[in-house]
């Protein structure tokens, strides 16, 4: 049988999700903005996912904003916040994590194109920020905002986000928080974690791809992106996308209720693969020994190129990564790998296992094995 181990990159769509949505995508047909029976039973169900989405991330209903998904969220957050703002040659800094997911990287680096001063975090050799780099960095001048995600998408490897939140609010400045990784596998609160604007995704939590969601504090001001019709009280123009959204409020519904059962499954999982794992020689397991997604491990196989051995074991039918799936086919090792002080031989020849919720020990065993006997054929 096949084995699916990339849940990071997307999840299957749980079948209680789409009986969810089912009844949107073939009956009520509203446009959410009609003020008829027809739209207004599409408002409903809208603002009935807004407050799903919201119990998830422990956040408030009016603070959910939809999106197409985590890259327009992610753009949102930092263009939203960069425009209209004067781009003296002192103007506020914006810093990004080194470790970021290419939608919050590239965003960011499109900014320094408008003139905005755009510095990089650093972070440690498991992936961590490297504190005193960033205090000493945010001491350096005004910060307009900085972005963090909470769980790392190749590592795993989980940042103390209130922690950052308290210095960068310090300096005035916001904190952006990509807890896209996080939501459905890690318990965690919008108001604790510091995030002054935080984003979310449908589709790595068992929803629907095509649809997300931007969190917004009450205090922090936007400038629209996609302006239209005013949509999503004005920060996001265009009919929404009524089915999706509803797939989405599901799936944050089951996920809020099942997160702790889905960690600790996943902790057993882990266990047993990193277990394996270190039986094996020439395997080095990055973000070891520090807070890390339960259902994440991203490792180098020594003697292997990571995509070579991707496709080795899609053969064996055994579907892994070799990180962002947004940046693979790149020919160049993880941008992540490399942040961290890894040395391009090794970051080249990563792999990351991401288990969802029908993952079993079964599984865990036999991509084990395989990965034993390709590795031998190797030192043949």
């Amino acid at each position: 049988m096949p084995i699916y181990f990339d849940h990071n990159a997307t999840t299957p769509l749980d079948p209680r999700v789409l009986d969810a949505m089912l009844p949107y995508l073939s009956g009520p047909y509203g446009n959410a903005s009609s003020v008829h029976r027809y739209g207004r039973a599409a408002r409903d169900a809208i603002e009935a996912a807004r407050v799903q989405v919201a119990a998830l991330a422990g956040a408030e209903a009016s603070e959910v904003t939809f999106t197409s998904g985590a890259t327009e969220s992610n753009n949102l957050a930092l263009k939203g916040l960069a425009d209209g703002v004067p781009r003296a040659a002192d103007a506020a800094r914006i810093l990004y994590g080194g470790t970021e997911h290419p939608a919050v990287l590239e965003a960011a680096e499109a900014l320094r194109g408008q003139g905005w001063p755009v510095e990089t975090i650093a972070v440690d050799r498991s992936g961590v920020i490297d504190w005193p780099a960033f205090e000493a960095q945010l001491a350096g001048g005004p910060v307009r905002l900085a972005a963090l995600m909470l769980a790392n998408n190749e590592t795993g490897v989980i940042h103390d986000t209130a922690r950052a939140a308290a210095l960068v609010h310090a300096r005035g400045g916001l904190l952006h928080v990509d807890a896209v990784q996080a939501a459905g596998k890690l318990a965690f609160d919008f108001g604790s974690s510091g995030a002054d604007l935080m984003s979310l995704s449908a589709h790595k939590l068992y929803g629907p791809k095509g649809v997300g969601a931007l969190l917004v504090k009450s205090h922090v001001g936007l400038a629209t992106q996609l302006h239209g019709g005013g949509q999503e009280r004005g920060l996001r123009g265009g009919t929404e996308n009524l089915a999706a959204i509803v797939g989405f409020g599901a799936a944050c519904a089951l996920a809020a209720a099942e997160v702790e059962g889905r960690m600790a499954r996943w902790t057993e999982l882990k266990a047993r693969l990193e277990a394996g794992l270190r039986r094996l020689p020439g395997i080095t397991i990055f973000g070891d020994g520090v807070a890390r997604l339960a259902n994440t491990v991203q490792f180098g196989v020594e003697g292997w190129e990571g995509e070579a051995l991707l496709m080795a074991l899609d053969r064996k039918g055994i579907a892994v990564s070799s990180g962002s799936a947004c940046a693979s086919g790149t020919g160049e090792p993880s941008h992540v790998l490399l942040a961290m002080g890894w040395p391009r031989d090794i970051a080249f020849s990563a792999i990351r296992v991401s288990l969802g919720l029908a993952s079993t020990e079964a599984e865990i065993d036999r991509f084990l094995i395989v990965l034993g006997e390709l590795k031998m054929q190797v030192a043949a």
